[in-house]
């Protein structure tokens, strides 16, 4: 966490970074793997973006930081793996998890927050209605978000409502109740 705040000094960033570690958490415990690990690298896979946020700095940057402090190779090859354009091959369930939550997190705490109930009542249907806006949250990548549902292998509804319940499950600390 302190080196999530010391990188990172915006609340929005820091809550992204929340989020997708509480999403990478959940993956974890369905896939019954280290929960530790896949949160790490869910909190930490954009810590470096505000000081460093062009393609030839992050995650570069931030994963020479995470090896000069001893983090674990696992963590540094899936947060260079979350950017497509690392070319960084995805071949680990926590590489293809982090790709297939993070954009989709942000996505739902997008739509969670245009509507009155945020998650409450939150469907797929609705998450995937407002993924054809193109309009509606437009920095968000929907090929990032197709993509990394693909490469989880899972079916798309599954997955977008699996992300919504995790951040369900933890709504009142992530500010979205």
């Amino acid at each position: 966490m302190a080196l999530l705040f010391k990188y990172t000094k915006t609340d929005s960033l820091r809550k992204h970074a929340l989020c997708v570690e509480t999403v990478m958490r959940g993956c974890a415990r369905k896939y019954r793997e280290n929960e530790d690990l896949f949160g790490l690298a869910g909190l930490l896979h954009d810590f470096d973006y505000e000081m460093y946020p062009t393609a030839e700095q992050h995650p570069y940057i931030g994963n020479k930081i995470l090896a000069e402090m001893g983090y674990p190779e696992s963590i540094m090859t899936a947060i260079m793996g979350h950017a497509p354009y690392t070319n960084v091959r995805r071949e680990t369930l926590m590489a293809k998890c982090l790709f297939a939550c993070d954009e989709l997190s942000g996505f739902v705490v997008a739509v969670a927050l245009v509507r009155p109930t945020r998650l409450a009542g939150l469907e797929p249907s609705s998450v995937r209605k407002k993924l054809k806006d193109k309009a509606f949250a437009r920095s968000v990548s929907r090929d990032d978000i197709k993509n990394g549902i693909a490469e989880l292998g899972v079916p798309e509804d599954e997955h977008i409502a699996f992300v919504i319940d995790v951040l369900r499950e933890n709504a009142s600390a992530l500010g979205l109740e």
